[in-house]
């Protein structure tokens, strides 16, 4: 249980839009009835963080002045009333705070709802662990839960040295699929690295590869995770009938013909829903804890930017990120 004691603790806040953080003492959150004090080690940034830093995501429903920051990886340290699977000392990780009002984890504590985390893998660091849950969350709602990522299926990961796009091809690789992988040429040592098979699509229509890896059929699945004209070829990339279309960045206006022509099938991914709503907050614990199980078989890695940022420095991450400038996801080391 929670103690009565009350301290205070460091944060950043963004006061307004597109403004520069600010280091705060504020006093330190107390866990209520499933919630989880959690002592905060590594904060994983996001594009989409800095996206609401700037004023450029209403859909995250983050009122300002805010504490920011979505991924978090940290100790627990009470826990509130009804919390049964986590104890003070747990290592935990997970998507858990800086939207819809929640407090972000730029902090050096924060509380969060038990059923967003989970415990994090072992042979994982704390800053290894806090870049994964956005990214790896979006990456399976979209190929296990909509897609139904099988043994044998083809599929095609658009962006795949990208944040979602590396955990995707990791995660359809484990469940015995047949991948394919677009990006640039610079990604390609990493792309093969993770033992798919990388398209340029620099040089390679979509006809072209859908032609030389599928004989005209197109893939089981394809993944957008890039938006705009990529979504559309994604759409020309599926496979006749059975086809299924999954993006995480369906933003903009988008024409169905190609897609409907081919009679596949479309899903969206928000993986923003349950912090923003409450519901299904379970399940993404529950999709968290398969993230450990893949980690700790050796199959999940995620691929980490060498820089090192604290929270007097923070800026900086967020201005490497607008800049779009980064070698891996981009960590801030709390503790």
């Amino acid at each position: 249980m929670e103690t009565a004691q009350h301290t205070t603790m460091q944060a950043l806040i963004i006061e307004a839009a597109n403004t520069t953080f600010k280091t705060i003492e504020m006093e330190r959150p107390v866990a209520g009835a499933g919630q989880v004090l959690v002592k905060i080690i590594a904060s994983g940034v996001n594009p989409l963080d800095n996206k609401i830093r700037t004023g450029g995501a209403a859909h995250a429903r983050q009122p300002l002045p805010a504490v920011l920051g979505m991924d978090l990886a940290g100790i627990v340290e009470a826990v509130g009333p009804g919390v049964a699977d986590f104890k003070p000392g747990d290592e935990v990780y997970g998507l858990a705070g800086g939207i819809g009002g929640l407090q972000g984890t730029l902090a050096q504590y924060g509380v969060f709802d038990a059923d967003l985390l989970a415990k994090k893998p072992a042979n994982l660091s704390m800053r290894q662990s806090a870049v994964l849950p956005l990214v790896f969350i979006t990456a399976w709602e979209g190929l296990v839960d909509r897609a139904k990522v099988a043994e044998g299926k083809t599929v095609l990961i658009h962006g795949g040295a990208g944040g979602v796009g590396h955990v995707a091809v990791q995660i359809a690789t484990s469940f015995g699929a047949h991948v394919y992988a677009t990006g640039s040429p610079k990604d390609k040592a990493y792309i093969e690295s993770l033992g798919v098979k990388f398209i340029d699509y620099h040089t390679s229509t979509v006809a072209e590869y859908v032609n030389q890896y599928t004989d005209g059929e197109g893939f089981d699945i394809v993944y957008d995770t890039v938006g705009g004209a990529t979504l559309d070829a994604s759409f020309a990339a599926a496979k006749f009938y059975t086809g299924h279309v999954v993006s995480s960045l369906g933003w903009g206006e988008h024409k169905l013909a190609p897609l409907s022509f081919r009679g596949a099938t479309y899903s969206g991914v928000f993986t923003l829903m349950p912090m923003i709503t409450g519901r299904g907050r379970k399940h993404h614990g529950e999709i968290m804890q398969e993230a450990t199980k893949l980690a700790g078989a050796g199959k999940l890695m995620p691929l980490i930017d060498p820089r090192r940022f604290t929270l007097d420095t923070a800026q900086q991450a967020h201005d490497i990120m607008e800049r779009g400038k980064t070698e891996g996801k981009l960590v801030v080391d709390v503790a």
